[in-house]
């Protein structure tokens, strides 16, 4: 991949302040993962190769994407899949397991688990970018889907409250 490959990536400007966030335990892998998301123009970037530390990260950094790795020691990618998705069942975020595993059942089991993609390692690095790119609009369409339904929420909080004022002083006339 070239330098110039991120400037016709769809709408990576408008990712590129979208935070990331990668879990593998091998260096290697996070030294590639962080070189290619840089090449792709994000900025917001953060590594954890103690798998560990994947779920309290998750939660402190909330970020827009989770790129994860499966077989790693202590805590596999299969339970902080399990965690990320219990901490919030309503939210709408995209991870991509990258994992050199190539078993069907690995694949399935990932997917039921809350996977949002499967990627086999070696992977190659602009087809990550693309597929991290159509995840972050959903993901962009999602946040502003749930701010409007916020916003609407509290008009007719407001609405309704000043309906009961007007009741209210209706009553007492």
């Amino acid at each position: 991949m070239n330098e110039d490959n991120h400037n016709w990536l769809p709408n990576a400007g408008l990712f590129a302040k979208m935070k990331i966030l990668a879990i593998d335990d091998e260096p290697a892998n996070v030294a590639l993962l962080e070189a290619m998301l840089l090449e792709g123009g994000y900025t917001r970037v953060k590594t954890i190769t103690d798998s560990r530390l994947a779920v309290d990260a998750c939660l402190s950094f909330e970020p827009d994407l989770v790129l994860l790795d499966l077989m790693m020691p202590h805590v596999d990618g299969f339970a902080i899949l399990e965690s990320i998705r219990a901490a919030a069942p309503e939210a709408f975020l995209p991870v991509i397991v990258l994992t050199a595993d190539a078993n069907e059942a690995t694949k399935i089991r990932a997917l039921r688990a809350g996977a949002t993609d499967f990627l086999l390692k070696p992977f190659d690095q602009l087809e990550v970018l693309l597929r991290m790119n159509n995840l972050l609009e959903t993901r962009r369409l999602h946040l502003q889907l749930d701010m409007q339904v916020a916003a609407y929420a509290d008009a007719v909080r407001e609405r309704t409250s000043e309906l009961r004022e007007a009741q209210t002083l209706l009553g007492n006339l």
